[in-house]
């Protein structure tokens, strides 16, 4: 199905929206924690087995960076290296319980402006943008391996 020319920069200009609804929300918070520290913290929480090395690779830098940034999380108290109980050579990073409601805060924040956003627009849209990202979400997550064989190629 061809897409209209402009849902792309209609879904870009609406990320870069949403952006500047969120970013007001997380930069209130009480203590001095960048975007990219955040970041970190979020993906550590989401995922309780991450080591330095696993986190690299979902920050895309090298494992040296990825140290340094968890080095200034932990000397705020908001990381903890702790040793793998399966493998003791193995060290996890723990978000610390200030994390965790730092993440939560940011959370309840980013909740409310966007739903101060939501009560501006008339219940009818509400709905229909509800169906639209459900129907982005989905397609947005790859397809298995073998069902992308059966999916002819595009050319430019």
């Amino acid at each position: 199905m061809e897409q209209p020319l402009n849902l792309a920069a209609a879904i870009a200009a609406a990320a870069e929206a949403l952006v500047g609804v969120l970013d007001p929300a997380g930069s209130r918070h009480q203590m001095t924690v960048s975007p990219t520290q955040l970041r970190v913290l979020s993906l550590i929480s989401a995922r309780p087995r991450t080591n330095v090395n696993r986190l690299a690779e979902l920050l895309d830098v090298v494992p040296s960076s990825a140290s340094r940034l968890c080095d200034r999380l932990e000397a705020i108290g908001l990381l903890r290296r702790v040793a793998d109980p399966r493998d003791r050579r193995e060290v996890r990073l723990v978000p610390t319980t200030a994390a965790e409601a730092l993440l939560g805060e940011l959370a309840q924040r980013r909740h409310r402006a966007v739903g101060a956003v939501l009560d501006r627009m008339p219940p009818r849209a509400q709905h229909e943008l509800l169906l639209a990202l459900r129907a982005f979400g989905q397609a947005a997550v790859p397809a298995p391996a073998d069902a992308q064989s059966d999916i002819p190629a595009r050319t430019a």
